[in-house]
């Protein structure tokens, strides 16, 4: 089928719910991510199976938790029809949908892309046609599949979610050239693309978050939750902390604390080097590495380890342009950096997303200290400043403010839009009711005057 035939189909389909209350959305909502949650483990096995990327247990993780994180948070919103009112502002806001929508969805997460973009779209009465990567073709196929059965049960039209029939830059052109908003997430490349299409898009830009752990906070702690955020799904998560910044009289303290929690910490230049030798190559990522075990990656670089070890630490004595595996890794790598002063770990964070990548995505901070975290947060050009927390909680999840997202925008920093999580009120359009209030006028001449 064309992408043509698709978009009709998908047009048609928001006509027919076009008259839905809020409940008959919601239910929507509920029965995508109901389905996904049951076939966690099928489609989790897939996944790795089919892209070679990631850990199956931690895909299972994904698998359950976004379809359950994504529906408490979206079940009680409003997106249909009069959506706000503020009497008092004179003011009623009105939810319209954007019509179809255009999803390019990467090898990552060729399930729960799919799903939580799904969610959000539908939730203000939206199609959505998904253009999976090609290396994760059949996941995608298979996951929007299930969405559309469980559609079908409840007696909504299945062209709410269609996935492109044959992949292919010229299909993913067209559909982003045909649709009425565009969801890129991937690299810089797509969201080029996209921004090109001439249809409104929002892109996401590559991650590579620093993490500062400062002085007074618990080194234990600090190591659990960098194994946590640099391990999860073998490091393929853009918002996975990269490179963890540490004050230098913690050396032996940070290491030993590691060591306890599994990882394997390699401090002689001698090793480290064999390392960067084989995960970069002429100063790119070896894409044959990205998202292998640790075990994988290690017996590249000549050193044998244990199998089940989840996270591998390098210390190394630069940042940005002058070492080149302060870029975006994409495995189970943590890269340590020591520093003398707060401040000088602040400037190393800000340097090497300047010059290794990753600025306006993510960043994180270990401590106690309340003007510090202002400090950083004032200094550090991200969307998203993550506090004591692992990294890759930026996507939302309950215990955080953030709203949960499969696309975490990086403002003009990063050649996007939008500085926030794509959100579902980012996929309607809200018309403004606008009453005439009974204020006083100012007086140009007492506000300008002498």
């Amino acid at each position: 089928m064309t992408i043509q035939e698709k978009m009709k189909k998908a047009r048609l389909a928001v006509e027919a719910i076009s008259g839905y209350t809020q409940e008959q959305v919601d239910q929507l909502v509920y029965e995508g991510a109901k389905i996904i949650y049951e076939n966690a483990v099928p489609l989790a096995r897939l996944a790795v199976d089919e892209t070679g990327l990631g850990k199956f247990e931690d895909k299972i993780c994904k698998n359950t938790d976004t379809p359950t994180v994504f529906y408490e948070y979206l079940k009680d919103k409003k997106s249909v029809g009069i959506i706000r009112e503020v009497p008092e502002e004179g003011l009623i806001e009105v939810a319209h949908p954007v019509g179809v929508i255009g999803a390019i969805t990467p090898a990552t997460n060729p399930t729960v892309t799919p799903l939580g973009n799904f969610m959000h779209a539908v939730k203000g009465k939206n199609a959505i046609i998904i253009s999976p990567a090609p290396r994760s073709e059949k996941t995608t196929k298979d996951t929007v599949a299930l969405i559309r059965q469980a559609l079908e049960s409840v007696g909504a039209p299945a062209d709410l979610i269609q996935v492109v029939d044959e992949v292919s830059i010229q299909a993913s052109r067209e559909l982003m050239e045909s649709c009425d908003l565009v969801l890129a997430t991937g690299g810089p490349g797509l969201t080029k693309a996209a921004y090109a299409s001439g249809t409104p898009a929002y892109g996401v830009g590559p991650g590579n978050p620093p993490v500062i752990l400062d002085r007074g906070f618990n080194v234990v702690e600090a190591a659990k939750q960098t194994v946590v955020a640099v391990g999860s799904d073998n490091g393929i998560l853009c918002d996975g902390d990269n490179l963890l910044l540490y004050p230098a009289d913690a050396d032996q303290e940070l290491c030993d604390a590691l060591r306890a929690e599994g990882v394997i910490v390699y401090e002689d230049a001698a090793d480290v080097a064999k390392f960067r030798e084989v995960l970069f190559h002429d100063g790119h990522i070896n894409s044959d590495l990205v998202g292998k075990d640790a075990a994988v990656i290690a017996k590249a670089a000549g050193f044998d380890i244990a199998d089940d070890t989840y996270v591998i630490a390098l210390k190394i004595d630069a940042i940005g342009k002058e070492e080149v595996m302060t870029k975006e890794i994409m495995g189970p790598i943590v890269v340590l950096k020591s520093y003398e002063t707060f401040e000088e770990a602040v400037d190393m964070a800000v340097n090497n997303m300047k010059e290794s990548g990753g600025i306006g995505h993510t960043a994180g901070i270990f401590t106690h200290n309340q003007e510090h975290i202002r400090y950083a947060g004032e200094k550090i050009p991200v969307a998203r400043l993550l506090v004591n927390q692992p990294t890759p909680d930026a996507w939302g999840p309950a215990t955080n403010c953030l709203t949960p997202a499969v696309s975490e925008g990086c403002g003009t920093w990063g050649n996007n839009i939008l500085s926030a999580n794509v959100d579902y009120i980012h996929l309607v359009n809200v018309s403004k009711i606008a009453m005439p209030l009974d204020v006083e006028i100012a007086d140009a001449a007492k506000v300008f005057g002498k």
